[in-house]
């Protein structure tokens, strides 16, 4: 059931005494059919004998209501996926109906149309939409919708109107908008390599790189937190096409028992992937910590920012696997089942191909990623949403912004080939762009924004 007050954010007046709620059963989505009928059909006019249609009978579509206390449906609307295809996360929304009794200062159909937004978010929708009648307008302008433009429905004039949905910015202005004042004058990576997961060491062939794990999840989950450690500075080097050496870790642990948790993680993952802990700092009786820096080998190092616009943007991604317990839509694991030769493979596969730039992705998702990459390549980036290699098992918003176990986007000129990755499944899903930021392209060509201007405030390499 869905708070009204709270999608409202304000106390509704007394007189608007009424809930929203998702219809569970045949009487109630009956209610609301009768409803749309007496609205659309003999108060309208808008349709003759019946406004059904095909969404009806999909099991996809969602119709939320609005139920006086007494029981009567006295409002409701209807979302879901676009088409019978896959659901790539664009929804619509429609007949939206309110009891000629229930209209005016109740606020019944604000309420259903801020609880169909709601719902949509948290199915990972990442486009919707609704056509509304040209009268209402004002109303959806008022919750906060965009007219995208005129069209005719029926053959009453509406609006297209979209509602904006800020998911994948607001991820990567939380995980890296902050880094460009906070790097100012540091100039990591060098000459070239600005925003790169690693870093190249002046006079040498080796690379460094260096990520630690949130102290919040260390300390819920140790042995997945060692895991982790070693996981992500190893694809921090392979984005820069180095062969991993070795590790060293730094932990901090409330006693010698949660650090042999801890320490566990790192073995465990140390022997899947093949690469020796050469050592590190272990310290007791302090809050949980654990950072791990990771050794590599490259005599020429792919930079982060070597894209151009024109080039084709590829993901290669590990599908196989499911969220991790405790972290569903945030973390999708694919390597702890995984063999030593299935790992390496995908950790080689920078290496093997050289792209023009390469990027694995982080905690600011595919999205934030490409557009970190973008923006150290001087340039903006586009996302062919039906193209992007995705599981079953995840909705299109939780795919762009989770952390997947491997993922790597990489950009280069068309007619590259494809890279061996082993088990990773590798599809060209968008291409680099004058301009900045990144938008997602969508099936019926319409572009929506995902991330308005630069991620990080770096700039380019």
């Amino acid at each position: 059931m869905l708070d009204v007050p709270a999608l409202l954010g304000e106390r509704p007046p007394r007189s608007a005494s009424f809930h929203v709620e998702e219809a569970g059963d045949a009487a109630t989505l009956a209610a609301y059919r009768s409803l749309r009928t007496r609205v659309f059909v003999d108060e309208q006019g808008l349709f003759r004998g019946s406004d059904g249609d095909p969404r009806d009978d999909d099991p996809r579509t969602v119709v939320l209501v609005a139920r006086h206390p007494q029981g009567t449906v006295i409002g409701g609307v209807r979302l879901g996926p676009v088409d019978g295809g896959r659901d790539l996360g664009w929804w619509t929304g429609g007949r939206l109906a309110v009891d000629p009794g229930a209209r005016g200062s109740m606020g019944v159909g604000a309420a259903l149309v801020r609880a169909a937004c709601a719902r949509a978010e948290s199915a990972g929708v990442l486009r919707f939409e609704a056509t509304v009648q040209a009268r209402n307008e004002r109303m959806f302008a008022h919750l906060g919708w965009q007219r995208v433009r005129a069209v005719s429905v029926a053959r009453a004039p509406h609006v297209l109107m979209r509602w904006p949905i800020g998911r994948i910015a607001a991820l990567a202005a939380a995980t890296k908008g902050p880094l460009g004042p906070l790097l100012s004058g540091l100039a990591p990576g060098g000459r070239g390599f600005v925003g790169d997961d690693g870093a190249p060491v002046p006079g040498s062939d080796l690379v460094a790189a260096c990520d630690a794990i949130v102290p919040s999840m260390v300390e819920r989950d140790p042995v997945w937190a060692g895991w982790c450690a070693v996981l992500v500075n190893l694809n921090d080097l392979a984005a820069m096409g180095a062969t991993p050496v070795g590790l060293l870790d730094a932990l901090g642990a409330r006693d010698a028992s949660f650090a042999a948790r801890v320490l566990a993680g790192l073995r465990r993952a140390c022997a899947a992937y093949g690469v020796p802990l050469l050592g590190g700092h272990t310290q007791l009786g302090v809050p949980a910590a654990l950072s791990v820096t990771a050794l590599g080998r490259a005599e020429h190092p792919v930079p982060a920012g070597g894209g151009r616009p024109g080039h084709r943007v590829r993901l290669t991604v590990d599908t196989a696997g499911g969220w991790r317990a405790g972290y569903h839509g945030r973390q999708w694991d694919s390597t702890s089942g995984r063999r030593t030769a299935d790992l390496r493979a995908m950790l080689s596969m920078v290496a093997r191909v050289r792209p023009a730039a390469a990027k694995d992705v982080s905690m600011a998702g595919a999205a934030g990623t490409l557009g970190m990459l973008a923006e150290a390549s001087g340039c903006g980036a586009v996302l062919d949403v039906a193209r992007v290699p995705r599981p079953d098992g995840a909705t299109m918003g939780d795919w762009l912004t989770c952390f997947p176990g491997f993922g790597m986007l990489t950009a280069d000129p068309p007619g590259a080939p494809a890279p061996p990755a082993g088990p990773a499944t590798s599809a060209v899903c968008g291409s680099l762009v004058a301009g900045q930021g990144v938008w997602l392209r969508w099936p019926d060509g319409e572009r929506t924004e995902a991330i308005a201007g630069a991620v990080t405030g770096l700039g380019a390499a």
